[in-house]
């Protein structure tokens, strides 16, 4: 019986610092914590398909907080069904005491782990699709002020004009003109249809 740690953090510049130290401070291993720097929003994810394989019977999962877990809330529950139904894994929230299926497995227990469980997967999905909202919101007031996303625009140089009007009066070639502005054939291709 052995006590496993997930943590996850959403994008590889988060920071997943403030998950570890909770783990080493709850008495998990360091080798048995296991870590996916990716989106809650489904559990397809390297690390969290490694943590299935290991788990077994009898084994704890310990989580900082349920939304660590995922952020979907229809598969929050059928995770939190497969792990402690299934492959009877004791699972320990450590933002929410009452969601430790080590302890309380009375009638009552299992009720309000349950109760609390689905208002905090609830939770957890719709705070995702509260930023996913205000992510749009934000790029669509960006670009209405004119803001550029996605790669900048490469500089066409001083003589693009005159090299495009060679180009379209016959004179150089295509690779030639590209050659003459310092860029790839297919750049001044997309450039010249522009």
């Amino acid at each position: 019986m052995r006590t496993y740690g997930y943590v996850r953090v959403s994008t590889k510049e988060q920071n997943e610092d403030r998950q570890v130290i909770a783990m080493g401070e709850f008495g998990v291993e360091d080798a048995h914590i296991i870590m996916d720097k990716q989106s809650g929003k489904d559990f397809d994810r390297p690390g969290y398909r490694r943590l299935l394989r290991k788990l077994k019977a009898g084994d704890t999962l310990v989580i900082k907080s349920i939304d660590r877990l995922g952020r979907n809330y229809e598969e929050i529950l059928e995770q939190w069904r497969l792990l402690t139904k299934e492959k009877q894994v004791a699972i320990v929230v450590l933002d929410m005491p009452l969601l430790d299926t080590r302890r309380d497995r009375d009638l009552t227990g299992v009720l309000i782990a349950d109760i609390v469980l689905q208002l905090l997967s609830y939770v957890a999905q719709t705070e995702r699709e509260f930023n996913r909202q205000r992510q749009a919101e934000g790029i669509a007031a960006a670009k209405a002020r004119g803001v550029h996303f996605g790669r900048s625009f490469k500089d066409r140089g001083e003589n693009y004009e005159s090299v495009l009007a060679a180009w379209r009066e016959g004179k150089i070639s295509g690779r030639a003109a590209a050659r003459a502005l310092g860029v790839a054939h297919g750049t001044f291709q997309r450039w010249s249809k522009e």
